[in-house]
């Protein structure tokens, strides 16, 4: 049985997955096999993976059910010790996977560990280094078009990007998968959250390197899909995974994280999705009270500890560090 399965989402990533897949058969760890979850593409990816890769298990939805829900699709039908979610966008360094089920073989704890991802078009740029949330609700990755010279120790985070994570599978079993009402933007980060109010890990491994186009399926970094989604899935993320005393400590910083939010967003014509998408996330929050986490002891441990994390956080977003 190999070690790791890569499970690859994909929704109209055909002209992707050619450089992606080649990229896998270049590693120097090869305990894996490779599960692509296809969203109901319409640009021929499901015949073209058949095809060229018949040695990839191909799973076909019937329509676009969301990064979430693919991901979770692939997780089941993965039967190895660890999942290695991957985007469909991006090319693995020769040494990725070996780097990270390294980290996951020798950190017991670890939840997760997510590759340090370049900028494809301009490699000695940061993509994503992991994933940090702060006290104004916000979730950011602090090298984001920084010099990838920069971050170059394993560092915590507060939830690895699942753009190319790998991920304990027992652990999850345990955490949950990904929160499908979600669809896709900070699935992850929800995901990640829940395993810190649990009590494991995440970290940056900055040997395993990936690049990434960015924005392959959505096609953009700002337009009204991304921010409407994004926008809900925040509200609905701290409803799920924050008790009531620790809502109220941020409440005022988290109202100051939306006003600053929606004046950008206007100013980039796009103040009415980031209404729409808040509206999404308290409609969300009506109609799934039952997936707030239930805090016992280890929770209100791990949201103590989180809650200070959000602190610094926000002293790391304000200054840049």
């Amino acid at each position: 049985m190999e070690l790791v399965t890569v499970i690859i989402p994909n929704y109209n990533g055909k002209k992707y997955l050619d450089d992606c897949l080649k990229s896998l058969k270049k590693q120097t760890f090869q305990e894996f096999k490779v599960i692509i979850v296809d969203n109901g593409s319409t640009d021929g990816s499901q015949d073209h993976i058949r095809n060229k890769y018949p040695q990839v298990k191909l799973i076909e939805l019937s329509e676009n059910t969301g990064f979430a829900n693919a991901a979770n699709v692939g997780i089941k039908a993965a039967a190895s010790q660890y999942v290695f979610l991957l985007n469909n966008d991006t090319m693995c360094d020769e040494k990725a996977l070996e780097s990270l089920v390294g980290v996951m073989e020798n950190k017991k704890r670890l939840f997760s560990a997510q590759a340090k991802m370049l900028k494809m078009a301009q490699p000695h740029d940061i993509d994503d280094c992991g994933d940090l949330y702060c006290a104004l609700g916000w979730a950011f990755t602090p090298g984001k078009d920084k010099d990838n010279r920069q971050f170059s120790h394993r560092e915590s985070v507060t939830s690895a990007c699942a753009g190319a994570a790998i991920y304990r599978k027992e652990y999850l079993d345990i955490v949950g998968y990904f929160d499908e009402e979600h669809f896709c933007y900070l699935e992850d980060v929800d995901l990640g959250y829940r395993a810190r109010l649990k009590g494991f890990a995440n970290v940056m491994e900055p040997t395993a390197i990936v690049y990434h186009v960015g924005s392959g399926s959505s096609g953009s970094r700002y337009n009204a899909f991304k921010v409407e989604l994004t926008a809900g899935n925040n509200i609905y993320l701290i409803f799920k995974n924050m008790p009531i005393f620790q809502i109220f400590i941020n409440f005022p910083l988290i109202l100051l994280g939306i006003l600053i939010k929606h004046v950008f967003y206007v100013r980039h014509h796009l103040g009415k999705a980031h209404i729409r998408g808040l509206m999404q996330g308290f409609r969300k929050i009506a109609g799934n009270a039952d997936k707030r986490v239930k805090f016992g002891k280890t929770e209100f441990i791990g949201a103590v500890r989180l809650q200070i994390e959000l602190w610094v956080n926000l002293a790391r977003r304000a200054f840049g560090i």
